[in-house]
């Protein structure tokens, strides 16, 4: 039977034992390997490979001897408890294997966990699932997870006082990072908040997420709206170390002050403005863009974007001037701006 993807997220967190086997397939092995860690988990409990209760079959050995699946399915251990056979990395060869186990299997046997890659509609393995009478198969995409899962992820830590708007940044940061670093970072913040009864606040979610280059051309970009031009030199440096290049700089500018421009512009106000931005934007990032739109004014912003876009032009052209020397020009000319 098919999982939808809510159905499937249901089970994963409960799946039923009586079950003979179950599917997870898609093109993120960092997704569905965490989706196969999460079922495994509520499956088995804690300690079930210290206590021999999970037997992993990878498919290269699997073709080998396709026997070993059905002795892995019908085997005893000594410990009681519910027992799985994870089947990893499998393909369409070997679906007349595992149709053969579960025709064959009974309840008390260990249930079947296969994972795959990414099935097309034709593949034999998916449809053996799909059209199964009691086993399962779920389909991982590459959707963010969303707010429901990223409270679950949230309790799961032991992060109790979490409002709104630190839930909110949260979600902000799991459309940015993939699952495993995103999972993490809620754990990191757990961690940071261990003997602090505080509520956690946006602020904290910002300080624990991971840096990027990304995040420091957001910094570049506020010591230039802000008009510190002495602080400048410094983040460029890093910037460019990281491989940032004067191109990708002048767009990340333009889309800045695009930002800015319309919050600035808006008949309901800077606040108004940076509300109805899409993405959104919360946390400290937003009170920075209310500010710098507040200071800079639509007009002053108008002047802004030509400096850019006179500067993207000649960062395209065929100028013999050093593109680091003319962005930098332009972000001075702009902070020079800021101050007036």
């Amino acid at each position: 039977m098919k999982l939808s993807p809510r159905d499937a997220s249901a089970y994963f967190r409960s799946p039923d034992p009586k079950r003979p086997g179950l599917l997870i397939h898609g093109d993120d092995a960092m997704r569905v390997a965490a989706r196969r860690q999460e079922v495994l988990s509520a499956l088995l409990g804690p300690n079930a490979e210290e206590e021999m209760r999970l037997t992993r079959l990878p498919a290269n050995e699997l073709r080998k001897d396709t026997a070993a699946l059905i002795d892995a399915v019908k085997a005893q251990g000594f410990f009681p408890g519910a027992r799985a056979v994870h089947v990893e990395s499998a393909t369409d060869g070997l679906s007349q294997a595992l149709s053969a186990a579960l025709e064959d299997w009974q309840e008390g046997d260990a249930q079947i966990v296969v994972t795959a890659g990414l099935l097309t509609a034709r593949s034999s393995l998916r449809k053996l699932f799909e059209g199964h009478r009691t086993a399962y198969a779920a389909a991982i995409y590459n959707d963010p997870p969303g707010r429901d899962e990223v409270e679950r992820m949230i309790a799961d830590a032991g992060l109790k006082d979490v409002p709104r708007d630190a839930t909110d940044a949260l979600l902000a940061l799991s459309r940015d990072l993939p699952p495993g670093d995103f999972r993490q970072t809620v754990e990191k913040l757990a961690l940071f908040k261990v003997g602090d009864s505080t509520p956690v606040t946006a602020d904290e979610v910002a300080l624990i997420a991971p840096r990027s280059s990304e995040a420091a051309l957001d910094d570049a970009l506020e010591i230039v709206a802000s008009g510190r031009t002495s602080e400048l030199g410094p983040v460029l440096r890093r910037l460019y170390a990281q491989g940032v290049n004067p191109v990708t700089l002048c767009i990340g500018a333009v889309r800045h002050f695009r930002q800015l421009h319309a919050a600035a512009s808006d008949p309901g106000g800077a606040s108004a403005g940076v509300a109805k931005l899409r993405p959104p934007v919360f946390g400290p990032r937003r009170d920075k863009l209310m500010r710098q739109a507040q200071h800079w004014g639509m007009h002053r912003l108008e002047t802004g974007l030509t400096i850019l876009t006179d500067t993207d032009l000649q960062l395209r052209s065929a100028s013999s001037a050093p593109a680091h020397a003319v962005m930098e020009r332009a972000l001075i000319r702009l902070a020079m701006l800021a101050r007036r």
